[in-house]
């Protein structure tokens, strides 16, 4: 395991409880470098959406423990933040909380000259995405040849 995948994981574990009890649900966790500083990122959500404090809450009592535990190495920012409109759909949880939703598809290769594709996200598994299309048209995507998916927005 990466030491970018040990701070994460660990992150998770730690946080989730407090989540839990705050009745939060968590997102995604990630370690990055951005412009010579080291994040550590939690993305947290609810039913009807996460505040500015919602977010203060959690990166209060989060603070105190990663202070505690002192399991990152290096120097770096804590954040806690909501996942954002635009986020790509990751994990299982992900999936779920979107079938029946737009959504969009960006593939590596072409399909029939296409390479981006919107629909109501209809099925999923391991290994595969199904959306139904405008035309009621269903369509398999093997998740290996998806660049993106995400939840289609309009503004």
């Amino acid at each position: 395991m990466s030491k970018r995948e040990t701070y994460e994981t660990r992150t998770e574990e730690l946080i989730t409880p407090i989540l839990d009890r705050m009745n939060f649900e968590l997102v995604d966790v990630e370690y990055v470098k951005e412009g010579g500083t080291w994040y550590l990122r939690a993305y947290i959500d609810k039913e009807g959406g996460i505040t500015v404090n919602d977010c203060e809450a959690v990166a209060r009592e989060m603070n105190e423990i990663l202070d505690k535990e002192d399991f990152v190495e290096d120097s770096y920012v804590f954040e806690v933040s909501s996942p954002g409109l635009g986020r790509p759909l990751k994990k299982e949880k992900d999936y779920v909380r979107s079938m029946g939703k737009e959504v969009e598809i960006r593939t590596y290769r072409a399909i029939n000259r296409e390479k981006e594709f919107y629909g109501i996200l209809s099925a999923y598994d391991e290994n595969t995405v199904t959306i139904k299309t405008e035309d009621e048209t269903e369509m398999t995507f093997e998740k290996s040849d998806i660049a993106l998916i995400r939840l289609a927005f309009d503004f």
